[in-house]
């Protein structure tokens, strides 16, 4: 046999040695989930959750799931979604409320925290109602829809002292984060151009589009957060070109496709492409640029398959929507969440962080206005620990 020199020892001798890669995160959660528990289990975290629409029911299968979570209260102002909602859950001992009778559940003392899913405008009231109850608070972003609420909401964060969390599900995704890792690794150097493309699937409902803040506030800061949260620093100079193509979106005043340029003391140049509506799925990339080689983030497939034929080769469709494409992020997310509320981790997502990214969008959405570039400027009391000012 011409191969028989290349013949290797037993894989038993060196199998004990043998171990996963840290990529593997899933495996990681079947090692934890199989390992004996050392010491004494900690108590579940008693939560309510606040809305059942697009974020909110991603949350509840993912608190269901969670061994960690006893989920008591779901307070949501659509009485026809209570009953369906409990029989396709099997929720015999969650209670619904409305949110007229929100009160209930601020002062109820064995709950330890609110994860608050409902529209934008909502979230400040229901924040400080939380947290005036010495609830922790997980909030989808943004926390308030004014820098003055956001200050108010941290505040009330801070005197209570109770956690609030802001929801920016991207840092959990583990392609995302795989890419911070490496580049806060020196594995590409100095960052020469950072590039994300975001583009939305389906087309969001012009209900949801009135409501939601516009696509700044409401898609863009999803880039500026990585961006920034990859790089360590902020941006001194934004410049923002939109349009609005489909008719019923400029009619409400906002834009369906933005293209944004960021440049940073450090040298890097950023830039950002936005779309509402991508017919071919939900369109996620990443690309990170530097002197050592290059890094990025390609859209994922539910499936690896491809198939063959007369006309040639093709795979699966891109994942459809954020739901989908996002899963693996959510969950990670909640359990950060949960370490945070149990005393485990510091939270990663900080006052100073989303109020940065809030003023960022700001300026964008200013530079979009005005057809002008917006200078940014930054003092010590706004940058986060490790963040820096070159």
């Amino acid at each position: 046999m011409a191969t028989s020199g290349f013949l290797a020892p037993s894989p038993f001798e060196g199998i004990a040695s043998r171990r996963h890669d840290e990529s593997d995160f899933k495996y990681s959660r079947y090692q934890a989930n199989t390992s004996p528990v050392e010491g004494e289990s900690q108590a579940a975290v008693t939560l309510a959750l606040f809305g059942l629409g697009r974020a909110g029911s991603i949350h509840l299968s993912n608190i269901l799931a969670s061994p960690r979570v006893q989920l008591k209260y779901i307070v949501e102002a659509d009485r026809t979604k209570w009953e369906p909602s409990r029989a396709r859950w099997n929720l015999l001992h969650t209670t619904f409320v409305h949110p007229d009778d929100a009160a209930t559940v601020y002062q109820d003392p064995e709950l330890t925290a609110c994860l608050i899913a409902t529209p934008t405008f909502t979230h400040e009231a229901f924040i400080l109602g939380s947290l005036s109850g010495g609830k922790a608070v997980f909030s989808e972003k943004p926390i308030s829809q004014d820098p003055g609420g956001t200050v108010r909401c941290y505040e009330r964060s801070d005197s209570v002292g109770r956690p609030l969390f802001c929801g920016f599900n991207r840092r959990f995704d583990p392609s995302f984060s795989a890419v911070r890792q490496r580049v806060r690794a020196g594995h590409l150097g100095h960052v020469q151009m950072i590039k994300t493309t975001s583009r939305d699937s389906p087309l969001p409902s012009l209900d949801y589009l009135k409501i939601s803040g516009g696509i700044f506030h409401d898609c863009a800061v999803h880039d500026i957060d990585m961006i920034t949260w990859i790089l360590g620093e902020y941006p001194t100079e934004v410049f923002s070109a939109a349009n609005s193509l489909i008719p019923e979106i400029g009619a409400i005043g906002d834009w369906d496709n933005v293209a944004v340029t960021m440049k940073f003391p450090s040298g890097t140049l950023a830039q950002i492409d936005l779309c509402r509506f991508s017919i071919y799925g939900y369109d996620q990339r990443l690309e990170v640029f530097g002197p050592k080689g290059m890094l990025h983030v390609k859209n994922e497939t539910p499936n690896n398959s491809v198939f063959s034929g007369q006309s040639g080769s093709e795979e699966v469709p891109m994942y459809y929507s954020f739901p989908s494409r996002h899963c693996d992020g959510y969950g990670i997310e909640l359990d950060h969440f949960l370490d945070v509320v149990q005393g485990k981790a510091s939270m990663s997502v900080t006052a100073r962080m989303t109020s940065a990214v809030s003023k960022i969008a700001d300026a964008c959405e200013e530079s979009a206005k005005t057809g002008a570039a917006v200078r940014l400027d930054w003092t010590d009391e706004e940058m986060p620990e490790g963040y820096v000012r070159v």
